[in-house]
């Protein structure tokens, strides 16, 4: 029979705690003409990523989407990919 071989036991790398962006620059609103903040947030198929993803507070996430929203309102982020 073959023999078994002991495989060395990896390191479990756990993912670093990520830091709310908004909260480290000590913005008070996140502004909706600020596109290329906005899109750092948003998928290539233009949908909003999540909390997990993004690592914003709970607060500035709620903030993010309403500033997505009333940018897509007035066409300065699409609402879909092309």
């Amino acid at each position: 029979m073959a023999e078994k071989f002991d495989r060395p036991a990896h390191a479990v790398k756990r993912p670093r705690k990520k830091v709310c962006q908004f909260c480290v620059d000590r913005s008070e609103f996140i502004d909706y003409k600020d596109v290329a903040k906005l899109k750092k947030c948003m998928t290539e198929r233009a949908k909003i990523l999540p909390r997990r993803v993004t690592g914003c507070c709970a607060y500035h996430q709620r903030e993010l989407t309403t500033a997505i929203k009333r940018a897509r309102q007035i066409a300065l982020i699409p609402y879909t990919a092309e």
